[in-house]
């Protein structure tokens, strides 16, 4: 049996306590006690994304993300989401480039049903694996990159902004969705080989929230993740690139789309360091909700944006610059380089410096209220918990977030807003097409006659 590590300990921001144990395969644990409601979350993190995938392999650790609810050795085909459900609880699994993760929130009395399944399918899915189930998910994963990026309009962004902000070659240079041909050209036995390399107990961080105790969690891990074989995880991809772009990027497309719509982005510092925790402030204040300088400037005063579609965001990517996104639609008439300059002009004064204190209060109380709603339950802080303990490797440094942000100084922000510049910026720039703009323009018409 292993023993437990130092716990934790209850931080400022995180008053909750942390206690932690890595079995002998590898598996690290994390458990948080709380008995103010009688339930469990369970969050088990993967460290296998998009950036993992070798040429020719992308869109796997996504297409896993399905398989893994399609049976394992002891468990039948779509039996694990209805022993979930038929015990009152939820669950559900996301993929992005830097991991997978896998989650149930159940009465606590059922927590030892939560982790055998999880045991099962980490050590079991190979066998079950089968080519229907394959074939079938497989045709999931084609339909949903269909529906949520090939056939909406501006759908296809993100697939297009990453090799725009990354270079070829580069693990963040595709998405998570993968290629159409990638997925057809992929035989059974390449898809085993990728879990049997990934999906190991000593790739993996196992994190419980809730009404439980530290000895418990860890004596059904030991149960039931305790033999389960670790195995040699290849080493992760190169992701070094500097902060800023070496020239800037511009891509202009003509789709079916109702109006123009920009996307301004440019890299900046990984998730998890100090000058990332200063972009994500500065994020606040150029675009988040209505008080933000983007809403005030081109919504409000200078009418060019359309108010439900302006914003700007970091991407929480943490092994390389991660992006920072400014996204803005134009309103009806409104001519595209208009709404450009405009976002560039605002981008242009925050980097002269001109950041007032009320903004930085405003975005710190977005902020705080942002981390405080992911705490207040079970689910939520699992996640961060196994966030934190996977990247960044001490589920500890949760408590420290919220702190790190509230101590960002207006100096910080200036230097950060100055490397906004257009010589390193990716511009996506969305303008309908002819028969689009056509369309719209006699539909706007025959609203006018009525």
């Amino acid at each position: 049996m292993p023993s437990a590590n130092a716990p934790g300990g209850t931080t400022t921001g995180f008053p909750w306590p942390i206690e932690t144990t890595t079995l002998d395969n590898g598996l690290r644990v994390v458990v948080s006690e709380d008995r103010s409601a009688p339930v469990v979350a369970v969050n088990l993190w993967y460290d296998v994304g998009s950036r993992h995938e070798p040429d020719g392999q992308t869109g796997f650790a996504h297409l896993f993300e399905h398989l893994m609810f399609e049976g394992s050795a002891h468990v039948a085909k779509t039996e694990h989401m209805k022993l979930i459900q038929g015990s009152g609880g939820s669950l559900n699994a996301t993929t992005n480039p830097d991991r997978t993760n896998y989650f149930e929130t159940v009465p606590a009395e059922h927590l030892e049903l939560a982790l055998w399944l999880e045991a099962d399918r980490m050590g079991g899915l190979v066998p079950a694996l089968t080519q229907e189930t394959l074939d079938n998910q497989r045709e999931v994963v084609k339909n949903e990159r269909r529906q949520r990026y090939e056939n909406v309009p501006y759908g296809d962004a993100w697939l297009r902004l990453l090799p725009l902000l990354y270079p070829a070659g580069h693990p963040y240079h595709h998405s998570t969705i993968g290629s159409m041909a990638d997925l057809n050209a992929a035989d059974l036995a390449t898809f085993q080989a990728f879990h049997t390399t990934y999906y190991r107990p000593n790739n993996a961080v196992l994190t419980v929230v809730g009404d439980t105790t530290a000895a418990e969690v860890f004596a059904y891990a030991e149960k039931y993740f305790g033999a389960i074989e670790s195995g040699e995880v290849p080493p992760p991809p190169d992701s070094a690139l500097p902060g800023g772009l070496p020239e800037p990027a511009r891509e202009v497309v003509h789709a079916d789309v109702p109006a123009p719509r920009f996307y301004l982005s440019h890299r900046t510092a990984p998730f998890g360091t100090r000058e990332y925790d200063v972009v994500t402030v500065l994020a606040g204040i150029l675009g988040n909700g209505r008080g933000s300088r983007l809403y005030r400037k081109l919504v409000d005063e200078a009418r060019l944006a359309q108010p439900d579609n302006i914003g700007a965001y970091g991407v929480d990517l943490a092994y390389a610059p991660a992006p920072l996104i400014i996204s803005a639609t134009a309103k009806d008439g409104v001519d595209p380089d208009a709404l450009e300059a405009g976002l560039t002009g605002v981008l242009d004064e925050l980097a002269a410096g001109d950041i007032t204190d009320e903004e930085i209060e405003r975005a710190k109380a977005l902020l705080t209220t942002q981390w405080w709603r992911q705490v207040s339950t079970a689910g939520g802080r699992s996640d961060l918990l196994g966030r934190y303990a996977t990247q960044l490797g001490d589920p500890a440094r949760t408590g420290d977030q919220l702190p790190s942000w509230l101590s960002v100084t207006r100096d910080e922000l200036a230097a950060a807003a100055a490397t906004l510049t257009a010589r390193s910026r990716v511009t996506l720039v969305y303008l309908p097409s002819p028969e689009t703009a056509s369309e719209t323009a006699s539909d706007s018409a025959e609203e006018n006659d009525k």
